[in-house]
């Protein structure tokens, strides 16, 4: 009886499993339970706008407007450049906000309110879309949408009534939708005069706020009522169709198109004065017209000679006979050290007649200033001809209005080789461990030259120019730029400090015959220089 109950219970179990699984199977293909519905699918276009919130809480400008295009290329751009845009960001506005805190702070009684630290962090905002507007008028406007969430550190020092006390702003958010507006457009880079900024609507702005480390803003109502005082303040200020003017240029200059050419021929000086206490001076000329940026056009130095002869052409594009002049100076070439001025005198274009060539000679003087007791000293003189050739109507020569176009090497210059200038402009963000007194220093063909000492100056501009006349053109060699600073104390510790270096190809400029570039310097944490280099040939 055992053995056959254990058969048969086996046999149970197996029959019962096969008929729970066949009624499980038909009950799980031919019953839909009640509760359950199909899905409704269904395009966003086809949603509200209260559906799309809550599906989407943060949509981009470009979605919801088919006005606004989408800026993904722009946000990449940015996150790049953000290292530099900070900076850049960060002096312009300093430079703005100086005025307006100046004309504020009286009414409060204030002695000074000054930024001692100023980033805006390593978060870029984001352009959320932007709307670009067309219209009759030389002008661009456009509307982006920007959000930022960032840690910048601003620190804001404040002494009023003999107190002092420092506020730190930070973890800042900012929601705006600004119009920003280049006019009027002009045929000269960067093509725009003026930057106008309005806001279209009140900016959202959260941030936090501290004050001797505690937090300010964690006072109960502050929060609110410094949130709303700065939205009406930048609101009074900014809100369209009041704007925020930035000028670039003066778009009168920018407008004038060339309109004559001045042909130049410095001839001779003569008596001209020593500034070395041995030996004669070494002198060369300096050309420009007034009222241009471009650099100025110089003659070949004449060593050891007070009584120079050059006989140079040189050919100037005129924009405006009746306002501008040629400046004309003399200068004292120095190996090392800053280049002694002998002397300057200015020619006004609207004295001299079209088409007709006049030799002048001119006593040179100290300054332009007439009142100037030093002029009445003895400089010598300097013999140069002139003739300015306005242009027939419809005339124009193709390179009249292009900066880069380079002069040819004076006369003298082998054939073979030609005219190396090195333009050293200005450097950015040097900085020493001791001291920062900067000056370049130019290494060619085991030659040195050198800038002027700038002192105390993080971002100091030399424009000078240095020439090295070349049997050949220097299509293998290197130009080694060190910028340095000297201690203006006298002192055996830390007499020199090197701020950077760069080595340039000089193959480039062969080919291009002019470059100007700003360069990174090595061994430097952020050091910039801006060289430019001409390759003339005769």
């Amino acid at each position: 009886m055992g053995i056959l109950s254990t058969i048969t219970s086996f046999l149970g179990f197996g029959v019962g499993t096969s008929i729970g699984l066949v009624i499980g199977y038909y009950l799980f293909i031919y019953f839909q339970p009640t509760d359950v519905k199909d899905p409704i699918i269904q395009p966003l276009v086809e949603q509200d706008s209260k559906t799309l919130q809550q599906l989407l809480p943060e949509i981009p400008s470009w979605i919801k407007n088919p006005d606004y295009d989408r800026l993904d290329w722009l946000n990449k751009f940015i996150e790049y450049m953000w290292p530099y845009l900070d900076k850049a960001i960060c002096k312009t506005a300093r430079s703005i906000a100086k005025p307006i805190i100046a004309e504020q702070i009286p009414k409060y009684k204030i002695d000074s309110v000054e930024f001692e630290e100023l980033n805006l962090g390593s978060l870029p905002p984001t352009f959320q879309g932007m709307k670009v507007y067309t219209t009759d008028e030389k002008e661009l406007i456009m509307e982006p949408s920007v959000k930022w969430a960032g840690n910048p550190n601003i620190l804001v020092t404040v002494k009023a009534f003999g107190l002092r006390a420092t506020v730190q702003v930070v973890d800042l958010q900012v929601f705006a939708s600004p119009r920003i507006t280049l006019k009027p457009l002009v045929p000269s880079f960067p093509c725009f005069a003026n930057i106008y900024v309005s806001l279209m609507e009140k900016p959202q702005v959260d941030f936090g706020l501290k004050l001797l480390g505690a937090d300010v803003m964690s006072i109960p109502g502050l929060y609110r009522i410094v949130q709303e005082i700065i939205k009406d303040q930048v609101a009074k200020m900014y809100l369209w169709p009041k704007a925020l003017e930035v000028q670039i240029m003066d778009p009168t200059k920018a407008m004038k198109v060339p309109v004559g050419i001045l042909h130049v021929k410095v001839v001779r000086a003569e008596k001209l004065k020593k500034k070395d206490l041995l030996g004669a001076s070494d002198p060369y000329v300096k050309l420009k017209l007034t009222e241009e940026k471009l650099p100025s056009k110089k003659t070949t130095v004449k060593y050891k000679n007070l009584n120079p002869e050059w006989n140079e052409e040189f050919n100037i594009v005129v924009k405006d006979p009746e306002s501008q002049a040629l400046e004309l100076t003399v200068y004292d070439w120095e190996q090392i050290g800053k280049h002694d001025k002998m002397g300057m005198n200015v020619i006004p274009l609207k004295e001299i007649t079209p088409d007709e060539p006049k030799v002048m000679t001119l006593n040179l003087l100290k300054t332009m200033d007439p009142k100037d007791p030093e002029n009445e000293k003895s400089r010598g003189q300097l013999t140069v001809e002139v003739l300015y050739k306005p242009f027939k109507e419809g005339e124009l020569p193709p390179n009249a209005e292009d900066p880069n176009a380079i002069e040819k090497a004076p006369e003298g210059t082998p054939s073979s080789g030609g005219l190396l200038v090195v333009i050293v402009h200005e450097a950015e963000d040097v900085e020493g461990k001791h001291h920062t007194n900067p000056f370049a220093r130019l290494l060619f063909k085991g030659e040195e030259r050198r800038t002027k000492h700038v002192k105390k100056n993080r971002d100091p501009r030399w424009g000078e120019s240095f020439q090295f006349m070349l049997d050949e053109p220097p299509t293998n060699e290197r130009l080694y730029v060190e910028v340095q600073s000297v201690s203006s104390r006298i002192g055996l510790l830390h007499p020199k400090e090197n701020l950077g270096y760069v080595d340039i190809k000089l193959s480039d400029v062969v080919t291009n015959k002019r470059i100007n570039e700003k360069y990174h310097l090595i061994d430097s944490r952020n050091g910039r220089i801006q060289i430019e280099l001409q390759w003339r040939t005769p």
